[in-house]
Formats: structure tokens, C-alpha cells, sequence
């Protein structure tokens, strides 16, 4: 897998740590506040002039329909990273043990799941990668694939497993 270090500019730093912050709310209930009528516009406004652009909302299935489950054993914690594939590379096959958020910043990433299920993600897509499902993402495209990957684990739970040769 390739990754960018921690040395990426600040704004990418505030994605992560906004994406991981409404996670972790929603993860813990989520707020009082009713559910947006249907056909609502995902942007709402905020005090000062700003927006908001929801990403995903009260998501409780994965990408292959299961149902979210976070870890049981030892304390919450939340990891990310922004990972980069250049035309034609590949992460390998790998699953992960506990919930996974990804917004796909630049390009289009393809994901082979076991069975044969392919999904496509282009730039702005934001999804729960599926749980304990052997996968492989690819870049089929001409240009780099940037995506933010947030870990919703704990600890001494492993995140990502390699799948062995």
C-alpha cells in the first residue's frame, strides 16, 4: 500500500480530522437533531456565511450491505492517512478488522472484492469499506488516485491484515 506521510499540507490534516470528528459522532448517536427531510439539499448552512457538504449521513451499512460493527475489546481509537496510487499500482489483497471511511479525492478508484464484485468510486465519493472481505483497489485510470482513509479501530486491533501470498 502507498501512502502519503504526515507531512501533507494542513487542509488535508483538517479533512481527516473533520471526517474522523463526525465518525466519532455518529458513532456515538449522533446529535438530537431530526433527520433532514427528504430531498433536501446535503449542504446546509452555518453561522458565518460557511457550508457544510455531507459526505455520508447516519451510513450504517458498508459498501457490500453489512452491518457497521465496531470493536469490542480495548479503548476506541481513530487513525487516517491519505493514500495515493499511480496509474496502474495496486494495494494488494488485504481486509480490514474494523470500519473504514473513504472519500476518494482525486481520480477514480476501482475495489475486487472475493467473489468476483467490483465497485467503482470516482472523485467525491465517499463510502464504509466492507469489514473482514478480502479486497484489492485499483487504479485504472491515467491519473493518481488520492483517497483519505479514516480507521475506526481500537486498540490493539490491527486495521489493515495482508492476505498471505
Amino acid at each position: 500500500m502507498v501512502t502519503e506521510s504526515s507531512s501533507t499540507g494542513p487542509r488535508l490534516r483538517l479533512l481527516a480530522v473533520l471526517a474522523a470528528a463526525a465518525l466519532l459522532v455518529a458513532a456515538c448517536g449522533g446529535s438530537d437533531e431530526a433527520p433532514a427531510a427528504e430531498g433536501a439539499s446535503p449542504a446546509a448552512s452555518v453561522a458565518g456565511g460557511g457550508g457544510r457538504e455531507v459526505l455520508l449521513e447516519a451510513q450504517a451499512i458498508d459498501t457490500l450491505d453489512q452491518a457497521l460493527a465496531y470493536p469490542k475489546k480495548g479503548p476506541a481509537q481513530v487513525s487516517s492517512d491519505i493514500l495515493t496510487l499511480e496509474p496502474g499500482q495496486e494495494t494488494g489483497w488485504h481486509r480490514h478488522r474494523v470500519p473504514q471511511f473513504v472519500y476518494v479525492l482525486e481520480g477514480s478508484l476501482s475495489v475486487e472484492y472475493d467473489a468476483g464484485v467490483v465497485k467503482e468510486y470516482p472523485a467525491g465519493s465517499a463510502y464504509l469499506e466492507a469489514e473482514d472481505i478480502w479486497h484489492n483497489a485499483t487504479n485504472k485510470g491515467d491519473d493518481a488516485v488520492r483517497t483519505l482513509v479514516v480507521y475506526m479501530g481500537a486498540e490493539g486491533a490491527k486495521n489493515t491484515v495482508e492476505r498471505a501470498p
